[in-house]
């Protein structure tokens, strides 16, 4: 067994997105563009409606996988493919883009808190232009267990200690946990050797690796086929992700990420001309 240490500890910048919505930025930032395959992480967190109410309206995007995890409120997906959604606390969805798909993300609440995450994840070129899909996940759907002595575990996708989430047939084999762990806690979780992992803490602390990693921040780590962590004294909740890498070259403009240059001007040109 090899344990993963820590390659690199990143803070979100705060940007704004959509129409105006509020979010922290972790990857695709000038400190972590990229983490092979995954291009983006946003998190989003707000009681003011003010911050959020404008929402994502109609956009395109090709190419790649967008992830909405939601921990609280109530958010509609649409898409052009005639999928709609609605995001609820502790549901998900997973959307594969593929060859191009106009989609729209809109609260269906004007107050109170509305906490959660978007993560893109890339595809590799033979799947680039695949058809579009969409996975609706009900907060009853996501796989659920109480790990005596440490705490909660929600799976979204993959497999975690015999748990196995409702997301299924993406091409990165990816592992999407929520971890909500109890103060002073320990636990030693397996990743698939060769993955790219990183975890996001978003409530409490953990300590890994000789460190401790603070509310709201993101750590890569090196590889290794085992993750051991402690949890702070007032606990600590973390997503973890890991995936396949997929090694090629990326070109990215706005919402579509492909391999070449040339790519990325078709994409807008058979966005204009009405193709997706």
């Amino acid at each position: 067994m090899t344990q993963r240490m820590i390659d690199q500890i990143v803070s979100p910048l705060e940007v704004s997105d959509g129409a105006g919505v509020k979010i922290k930025r972790v990857i695709a930032t000038p400190t972590l563009n990229t983490f092979d395959p995954f291009l983006l992480l946003d998190v989003f967190g707000s009681e003011e409606g003010a911050d959020y109410i404008a929402g994502f309206p109609d956009h395109p995007h090709r190419g790649f996988e967008t992830v909405t995890y939601m921990l609280n409120g109530k958010m509609r997906h649409r898409d052009s493919s005639g999928n709609e959604g609605l995001l609820e606390t502790g549901g998900a969805q997973w959307m594969t883009a593929g060859r191009g798909i106009i989609h729209s993300e809109m609260p269906e609440q004007t107050e109170g808190l509305m906490k959660g995450f978007q993560l893109w994840v890339n595809l590799p070129a033979s799947h680039k232009m695949t058809d579009p899909r969409y996975q609706d996940i009900s907060p009853e759907d996501i796989a659920h267990k109480e790990i005596e002595n440490v705490g909660s575990l929600k799976v979204i996708a993959g497999e975690m200690l015999g748990v196995k989430g409702p997301v299924s047939k993406i091409i990165t084999e990816p592992v999407f946990i929520d971890l909500d762990m109890q103060a002073d806690s320990e636990i030693n979780l397996p990743i698939t050797q060769g993955h790219a992992a990183f975890l996001y803490v978003f409530e409490g602390s953990i300590h890994l690796d000789g460190e401790d990693i603070e509310t709201d921040r993101l750590v890569t780590l090196q590889d290794g086929d085992q993750l051991l962590l402690k949890a702070g004294p007032n606990g600590g909740r973390f997503i973890l992700l890991s995936a396949n890498p997929i090694g090629e070259p990326i070109a990215r403009h706005g919402p579509f990420v492909m391999n070449t240059r040339e790519e990325i001007y078709q994409a807008f040109e058979d966005f204009r001309a009405g193709r997706f």
